[in-house]
């Protein structure tokens, strides 16, 4: 059997969105990479499996990745989580699947949640065409990617944090025009999921009077 790395995407909120072949093939390897490992400590236990869970994040992979690709050639069996959705998408993933491909180490890839495509077929702006920026750069490289994308034509997807949320909206405002049709979903497939569209300025409205929480998904209307 060739060495392989399987890439196992996790439930975004609600634990049941987890696929059966996701199960099986977490109970089948001989270690998880897990972003954080208390938060898939409490996954695993839901879901009845008992494996050695490794820790592998953005601040460690850069220093753990080799030795993982050597315990994989030696006959290991690994599966990577992150916290929520698929794996090295806004999230660690990327290095590893370079490094396991350039040592000749097969990639499997589960299909499973991931939360910009509910966000985007909830958001009723055209999906036939869409790019996905997923976090814009916080300081540095923010204007510029902005500037770019003042000219996209495609519905466009962002990441966001609950805190920057009204100024991702306002920087939006400034760049796209007031009245860019958008939609901002949070709490995805968990109890409080919601989901608001409208214009930029009426978005921006609804959320000034709101404690805002949760994982944020924005969809903006190409130009």
């Amino acid at each position: 059997m060739n060495p392989k790395l399987y890439l196992v995407p996790t439930p975004i909120g609600n634990l049941e969105d987890i696929t059966l072949r996701a199960i099986n093939m977490l109970k089948s390897v001989d270690v998880i990479l897990a972003e954080d490992t208390r938060t898939s400590g409490h996954l695993l236990k839901h879901l009845g499996i008992s494996k050695p869970l490794q820790s592998y994040h953005i601040h460690n992979e850069h220093q753990t990745v080799q030795r993982i690709i050597q315990r994989i050639l030696k006959g290991e069996t690994m599966a990577l989580i992150s916290d929520a959705g698929t794996p090295a998408v806004s999230d660690p993933g990327f290095l590893l699947v370079r490094e396991c491909l350039k040592n000749g180490i097969d990639i499997e890839c589960l299909p499973g949640p991931t939360a910009f495509v509910p966000a985007l077929v909830n958001s009723g702006l055209p999906t036939d065409r869409f790019t996905f920026e997923g976090f814009l750069p916080h300081k540095k490289g923010r204007q510029t990617r902005l500037t770019e994308l003042k000219e996209e034509e495609r519905t466009m997807i962002f990441y966001e944090s609950p805190h920057r949320l009204l100024k991702s909206l306002q920087q939006f405002v400034e760049y796209f025009g007031a009245d860019r049709q958008a939609s901002v979903s949070r709490e995805l497939t968990k109890l409080y999921e919601e989901t608001i569209r409208g214009t930029l300025t009426e978005i921006i409205a609804y959320f000034a009077e709101k404690t805002i929480k949760g994982e944020i998904v924005i969809v903006v209307a190409g130009k």
